[in-house]
């Protein structure tokens, strides 16, 4: 039936171009932001997982952040103390020479006397970020004998879980201000002469060549290597920590790759297939602007049947 009121032709074909334009409209939203699901509205359950999952690799970034601030911080103790251990090998090399009979001892006492400057430098400008691991006061309200470094960030049914790594700073600091129990400031008494010293304060300008003078300087000399061992044991620590923390960033970057990959899978869109999804939509909506043209031209035709 041929009508001027209704044109099922036309709105047939303004149906198929207007269905044409939409899915046009949308490939090309995919090309350009290069997402298949970019909002919930294309896909909610995947849009919910890949905004969950982006949220959780921003956090690994920040994870990934502060293993590499605790790996400086560490670091910088373990220099410390690998420069504090040459020292005291001066130190020690200087008392066993202060043991041959008849030496000036004040003259080395001179030299082990800058040593020691050398040591309290040493542990006051080890320090990162505000930090100082060697040289400490215990008796500050913000100590802590164990350090902690964030090492992990993880999601799991029963909510977030944080993953540190513990440092035991109490088994490695060289001086502590509050009650001298560093491994350098730490006192010890000589049996023969009852005179207390430390490794950082020890004084021989008046020892004799008498026999108990002679047993406290090796009592001295014992000592001083004893603090030796004590470091390189805390050095061996440190350098283990540092590993382990080395190999958590590179487990961290590994798992920020592979949670972007999973991420992607979800919602990013295929190039070629939406490229060829482009040239094709292009085509209907030609198709459907000329096939709209002629439906409408059919209405013109009804005219002819009333000229005279």
């Amino acid at each position: 039936m041929a009508s001027i009121l209704t044109n099922g032709s036309a709105m047939t074909a303004l149906q198929n171009l207007t269905a044409t334009n939409r899915k046009l409209d949308e490939t090309q939203t995919r090309i350009s932001t290069g997402l298949r699901v970019g909002k919930a509205e294309d896909n909610a359950a995947y849009w919910s997982i890949a905004t969950t999952m982006r949220s959780d690799n921003d956090a690994l970034s920040t994870v990934k952040d502060a293993l590499g601030l605790g790996s400086a911080t560490i670091d910088v103790a373990y220099t410390g103390i690998n420069s504090a251990i040459d020292a005291v090998k001066e130190i020690k090399d200087k008392l066993v020479a202060a043991r041959q009979p008849g030496v000036d001892r004040s003259k080395i006492q001179s030299e082990i006397t800058e040593l020691q400057r050398q040591l309290t430098s040493i542990g006051s400008t080890s320090v990162f970020s505000g930090q100082n691991w060697i040289s400490v006061d215990s008796s500050s309200p913000d100590y802590t004998a164990t350090k902690s470094i964030v090492a992990s960030f993880s999601r799991a049914s029963n909510g977030i879980a944080i993953g540190t790594i513990a440092i035991d700073v109490g088994s490695i600091k060289l001086y502590d201000a509050a009650d001298q129990s560093g491994i350098l400031d730490s006192t010890d008494t000589t049996a023969n002469g009852g005179v207390s010293y430390s490794v950082a304060n020890l004084n021989i300008s008046s020892l004799t060549d008498n026999d108990n003078d002679v047993k406290d300087l090796e009592q001295m000399i014992s000592w001083t290597d004893t603090a030796i061992t004590k470091m390189t044991s805390a050095a061996a620590n440190l350098g283990a920590v540092k590993q382990r923390v080395g190999l958590q960033k590179d487990f961290v970057s590994s798992l920020m790759d592979a949670i972007t990959r999973g991420v992607g899978a979800l919602v990013d869109a295929d190039m070629n297939e939406e490229s060829t999804k482009l040239q094709a939509l292009q085509v209907q909506q030609q198709l459907g602007v000329q096939s709209l043209s002629i439906a409408n031209q059919n209405s013109q035709q009804i005219l002819s049947l009333f000229k005279g």
